[in-house]
């Protein structure tokens, strides 16, 4: 097969699939339901996440490297009540000032990026001090055994899944990019295999 096909084609073809899922809808609310002000969104791709901000939203921002996902996310943005500027990149290096974000919301996508920790960092540099990072992802089990076969299976998993790895923990990465952790539910939030379904949801502080 050619990788260039499957991983500028069809990969984001089937993310935009799996993403788009109404299993997900519930722990998607739960996450974007208070961002305010101005909103970075890492990660945004085909957009699911636009139609559940609210008014309180002034203007938002969304990264994310892949064209094909990103024509779709512009689709719903036309129609929203504020303004919505896509970004077509990394999130490892944000074309954004200093403290110029007040609620950055990411979801099921720092398992994806190459450098979770830069994109951390790189979140907490551009949000006001005191200002919200709003999360949801699937990552590592506690669980021993089920831990040890996420860590043997993610490289393989990565390179069938876009880059996609079961064995990163939101918490700690927040942690080590200078964020306090304000609320954090784990355990397996959504139904599926337990390889894929262990979650961290909850909101961190600037």
């Amino acid at each position: 097969m050619d990788l260039g096909l499957y991983t500028g084609v069809i990969v984001p073809r089937l993310i935009h699939r799996v993403m788009a899922e109404e299993m997900l809808q519930p722990l998607r609310q739960r996450v974007v339901r208070g961002a305010t002000g101005r909103v970075l969104e890492i990660g945004i791709g085909s957009g699911p996440n636009l139609p559940l901000y609210g008014r309180e939203v002034m203007d938002l921002q969304g990264v994310d490297p892949s064209h094909y996902l990103l024509a779709h996310a512009r689709r719903t943005a036309a129609w929203l009540p504020f303004p919505v500027r896509l970004l077509e990149q990394s999130a490892e290096h944000l074309p954004l000032a200093d403290a110029s974000v007040d609620t950055v919301v990411i979801t099921w996508a720092l398992c994806s990026i190459p450098d979770p920790l830069a994109t951390l960092r790189e979140a907490h540099r551009v949000l006001v001090p005191g200002g919200r990072i709003q999360f949801v992802e699937h990552g590592l089990s506690p669980a021993p055994r089920l831990g040890r076969w996420q860590r043997r299976l993610s490289p393989v998993w990565q390179r069938l899944a876009g880059g996609c790895r079961l064995d990163r923990r939101a918490d700690r990465l927040l942690e080590r990019a200078g964020f306090t952790l304000e609320s954090l539910e784990t355990g397996h939030l959504l139904p599926g295999p337990r390889l894929l379904t262990f979650h961290y949801l909850g909101v961190a502080r600037r």
